[in-house]
């Protein structure tokens, strides 16, 4: 069930200013060059594989996202907009610029202990999660299933409720092109690529 009630992003053409939050700054450079590495590979779950075995918890990338998010949180400048209440939250951090390699980047808030679901939507181009987590358990149910700190990444084409279970967590999530839509509703069928 959809708990927004809407099907709009509070957060579609604004995003943090970057100048007053220099962790935020530090976190887009730092996506920047994260994104030099994976420019050339097609969200789903052959990514999803790579991610999780090359740039996974103990990879500086990993962890350095992990740590700005937590210093968002800190300062007020990630997944600070609500959509459901506090425990279902969001920000943009960056809109797709050349820095970003034509990414966006948006942080989630979600927090529940029983199964929660957000938003339904649809990822055009496919999509990007670090699995920031805030509480040891949490999980992001991505389209191969549940995962704690990690990634998913969701194929073109293919949409869901972005789900959390167990516990509090950040998704830190990439759009090529920023591209994301609120109007699919659930019983579509799935792209070949799930």
């Amino acid at each position: 069930m959809d708990n927004m009630g809407g099907r709009t992003d509070p957060t579609a053409n604004s995003s943090v200013d970057l100048e007053k939050y220099p962790n935020a700054k530090k976190l887009v450079e730092r996506a920047h060059e994260f994104f030099e590495k994976i420019e050339t590979l097609t969200p789903g779950k052959e990514l999803e594989r790579k991610l999780n075995a090359e740039f996974g918890p103990g990879n500086e990338y990993y962890e350095d996202f992990c740590k700005y998010v937590k210093i968002g949180l800190d300062e007020g400048w990630a997944a600070n907009i609500e959509v459901d209440g506090p425990k279902y939250r969001r920000s943009k951090i960056s809109l797709p610029t050349d820095i970003t390699k034509f990414f966006s980047i948006t942080t989630v808030y979600m927090e529940s202990e029983e199964e929660y679901s957000g938003q339904y939507h649809v990822h055009p181009y496919g999509e990007i999660n670090c699995v920031v987590q805030l509480t040891e358990g949490a999980e992001l149910k991505g389209m191969q299933g549940w995962q704690g700190a990690g990634w998913t990444s969701p194929g073109p084409g293919t949409h869901h409720y972005p789900q959390v279970r167990k516990g509090a967590l950040v998704a830190l999530f990439f759009l090529p092109a920023g591209r994301i839509g609120y109007d699919l509703r659930p019983g579509n069928p799935q792209p070949l690529c799930v």
